[in-house]
């Protein structure tokens, strides 16, 4: 009987491996990903890991995963929700155990654009850095990085999805941050109604026509009636930013509770200043500025109209407004509103390709 057994095992291991799907064994798979960025200019970060489907793929499950929190309740997408740009719109968001962060989270989207760093003050100097920041962070998700390897490596869904996306099964930190810098570079918002409206598809209406003249109008304070909001002196472009960190006069010196990127660089004339953000879908994104402190864009825009504080790092051009405001009526504060509002992406708000795989 032993005997029967000996040769009948190995005969019934050899029929087992047959019989298992070929489609369902895990390769290494690098065909590339495209991304589609339409009228949008080459990106110009140096994607060094270049996008595979695959790695993609890895991302958007590791985007999801609540198994990156110590006590499985979030994941990214808990504070970066698809529907409101990937931000979120508490003015803090809580983290795992509780603890309340000291900023907004900030909208992911067009990352592959930016080359002079992440998050609010810059630390992180690629979006890889950037990624598995939050994961460690005691304040957010409050884990470490040998507990989200052991926990994903023994879930046989992402052993597989490591060995497609980076050839053997071995799971890091480089790994899941070049992973979730994949899927997060995919994040491209392009098809707003304005930018309908540059390519002859859509029409303002004359209250967004209004708005689009103020915005992109420069502050004269010599001459009122032809004087603009001047937005894009910092927010100008397609991607509607300038790569810069500034002081935008939220506070006096005397007030500055946040000092900004000074944090990272040491240098005094950083004090309160902060990534300059995109007003892309800024209608999706409140609260507004680093702290949350304003809940509506009507009340950004009177912020610039009539409430810039000067201090010694305050923007130049910013103080140059502070001794007439921007000289904006309810009218034009209005019209100012209705463009920014024509910035919403629906489609990026809900490509399914941006949603949970779970």
């Amino acid at each position: 009987m032993k005997r029967i057994l000996y040769i009948l095992l190995p005969i019934a291991v050899i029929m087992a491996a047959c019989n298992e799907d070929p489609e369902n064994l895990a390769v290494y798979d690098d065909t590339a990903y495209i991304l589609d960025y339409g009228t949008f200019p080459p990106p110009n970060s140096q994607i060094a890991n270049v996008l595979t489907a695959q790695k993609v793929a890895l991302g958007r499950m590791l985007f999801y995963e609540v198994k990156l929190s110590s006590n499985l309740t979030q994941s990214c997408a808990s504070c970066h929700r698809q529907e409101h740009a990937f931000t979120d719109t508490a003015q803090f968001s809580v983290g795992a155990e509780g603890d309340v962060g000291g900023r907004q989270a900030m909208a992911i989207f067009n990352m592959a654009w930016h080359n002079n760093g992440f998050f609010w003050d810059g630390r992180a100097p690629e979006l890889h850095d950037q990624a598995t920041q939050p994961i460690q962070n005691p304040v957010e998700m409050n884990e470490t990085i040998p507990s989200v390897v052991a926990k994903l490596s023994a879930d046989k869904s992402y052993t597989d999805q490591f060995i497609r996306a980076f050839g053997d099964d071995e799971i890091t930190e480089e790994r899941i941050g070049a992973a979730l810098e994949q899927f997060m570079f995919t994040f491209i918002s392009n098809n707003s109604k304005y930018d309908r409206f540059l390519a002859g598809s859509a029409t303002l209406t004359p209250s967004e026509e209004r708005g689009r003249q103020l915005f992109f109008a420069e502050y004269n304070e010599f001459f009122p009636n032809e004087s603009g909001a001047d937005c894009a002196h910092c927010h100008g472009g397609i991607l509607f930013e300038n790569d810069q960190y500034m002081n935008n006069g939220l506070d006096t010196e005397a007030n500055f509770d946040d000092l900004g990127r000074f944090e990272e660089t040491n240098d005094p004339m950083d004090r309160a200043k902060f990534k300059v953000t995109s007003l892309r879908n800024i209608e999706m994104t409140p609260p507004y500025m680093h702290d949350g402190r304003f809940t509506t864009l009507e009340e950004v825009v009177e912020h610039y109209n009539n409430g810039i504080e000067q201090s010694s790092t305050l923007d130049p051009a910013l103080n140059a407004t502070t001794a007439t405001g921007l000289m904006l009526d309810a009218q034009e504060k209005e019209d100012l509103v209705a463009f920014l509002k024509t910035l919403t992406d629906d489609t990026f708000l809900t490509n399914a390709e941006f949603s949970s795989p779970y």
